[in-house]
């Protein structure tokens, strides 16, 4: 079994994710292999390139954590069956409702995400990835997915089935607040 086909890989990342956000997920979104926690790469913060620091929706001058912060949101609404609130937004990302906002009006500034009508309360709106944002997940996705596969490559299959078991136990274990 090579790196890229390895469900292993997908269950560390997840694991990995989950420790670095400590949050849960919103109602409606799913954890499994498509949905990964926001452990960073250097496609956030750096590199070259449409998303890297010369350019791109994480490279604004709001810092790093406003750039991990919109990625965890990205993530979320990628991993979503469906649109979500801007408050499960705040959930699945462990921010309050005003900081949520925020994000959510600087991601759709920068065509991320769109509003759109709660099919069941026109009052409300939900958000959704537009095709740039979904893009961009990817992309951060396989990329962190591919260094992860490298770090592993000296452990056996074996060491990678216990440390996956032992970090999602761990993730599972962790105080929520």
């Amino acid at each position: 079994m090579t790196a890229d086909d390895d469900p292993r890989i997908d269950a560390i990342a997840d694991a990995l994710g989950r420790l670095r956000g400590l949050r849960r997920p919103a109602p409606g979104v799913e954890r499994g292999p498509q949905a990964r926690g926001p452990f960073g790469g250097h496609g956030v913060h750096g590199g070259h390139g449409p998303h890297g620091h010369h350019g791109g929706p994480f490279a604004e001058g709001r810092g790093r954590m406003a750039g991990l912060a919109r990625l965890r949101m990205l993530e979320a609404l990628a991993a979503a069956s469906h649109p979500l609130s801007v408050s499960e937004i705040g959930e699945a990302i462990g921010v309050d409702q005003p900081r949520a906002s925020r994000l959510v009006q600087q991601a759709v500034e920068l065509d991320l995400v769109r509003r759109e009508a709660d099919p069941e309360d026109a009052r409300r709106t939900r958000i959704a990835l537009t095709d740039e944002g979904r893009s961009f997940a990817q992309s951060v996705r396989g990329e962190r997915r591919a260094a992860l596969g490298s770090a592993l490559g000296g452990f056996t299959d074996d060491e990678r089935a216990e440390l996956a078991r032992l970090l999602t136990k761990l993730a599972d274990a962790w105080p929520r607040g």
